[in-house]
């Protein structure tokens, strides 16, 4: 796909890897859709763009509010190209000590805030029988890892959503990929680590947010059905899937740094 002209809905743009993806869009030719809760927010990163754009308030969790969205944006752009599902936060913390409403509201935003968003603005990729939807999971979505139980399950789910999909749409014209990264250097573990233990353990594995904005936008150029990010943790999960046990005995150490 060439993207410049295309018009792409990116969640959760208002920081982290959604406005660094919104940047590099927008360098390339494509106009960004930003949407997000903070209005302000979302302001400050569009003013950063220098070509055609647009920001809508969105909280994916409201369902009424999804679809009235995306119908304001086909309305006054006629399509859109590209869905970036991309909202999401993560808690890390003992699964004894976690309180059941953060399992609940992390997978109202992860999981079904992703499923809301893909079914309002499918029908209208598949009419217009082109169509590339780009889910943001997570490494944290191939392996589990100590004090991740709600946040990862989240994006196991969101693996299982996208591998399904991507198989029913076969033929359609819609493109449906995964990105799975590792941890990014992003406002993300302000609220997912706020001790700073964890980014402190793991900053010499951490990615950069224009890192990962660049591969995905390889991945939609190039149809990619899945990316794993950084390599070396791409090289694990292969492990993993091959010899877990062992995997899971060699790897506790490394892995479990929160």
């Amino acid at each position: 796909m060439n993207i410049s002209g295309k018009i792409v809905l990116i969640t959760g743009a208002s920081s982290g890897i959604g406005a660094v993806m919104a940047q590099h869009f927008s360098a390339k030719g494509a106009i960004p859709v930003l949407t997000a809760r903070s209005t302000a927010k979302l302001e400050e990163i569009a003013a950063g763009l220098k070509g055609k754009h647009a920001v809508f308030p969105l909280d994916v969790t409201d369902t009424g509010q999804v679809n009235a969205v995306v119908e304001q944006i086909i309305g006054r752009f006629g399509r859109i190209d590209i869905l970036i599902n991309n909202a999401g936060y993560g808690i890390f913390e003992s699964f004894v000590d976690a309180p059941l409403a953060n399992f609940e509201e992390m997978m109202n935003v992860n999981y079904l805030g992703l499923v809301r968003c893909t079914k309002a603005v499918l029908p209208h990729m598949l009419e217009a029988g082109s169509g590339h939807i780009v889910n943001i999971a997570s490494m944290a979505g191939k392996i589990g890892s100590a004090k991740s139980t709600g946040y990862s399950a989240t994006k196991h789910a969101v693996l299982g959503f996208t591998n399904s999909l991507r198989q029913e749409l076969m033929g359609s014209g819609v493109a449906v990929t995964a990105i799975n990264p590792g941890p990014i250097s992003t406002p993300f573990f302000d609220r997912a680590d706020p001790s700073g233990n964890y980014v402190k353990n793991v900053s010499w594995f951490m990615l950069k947010p224009e890192k990962v904005a660049k591969e995905l936008i390889h991945a939609v150029e190039k149809n990619i059905p899945e990316k794993n990010l950084p390599i070396v943790a791409a090289a694990g999960i292969k492990l993993f899937h091959l010899f877990p046990r062992a995997f899971d005995r060699l790897a506790y150490k490394l892995l479990n740094k929160k």
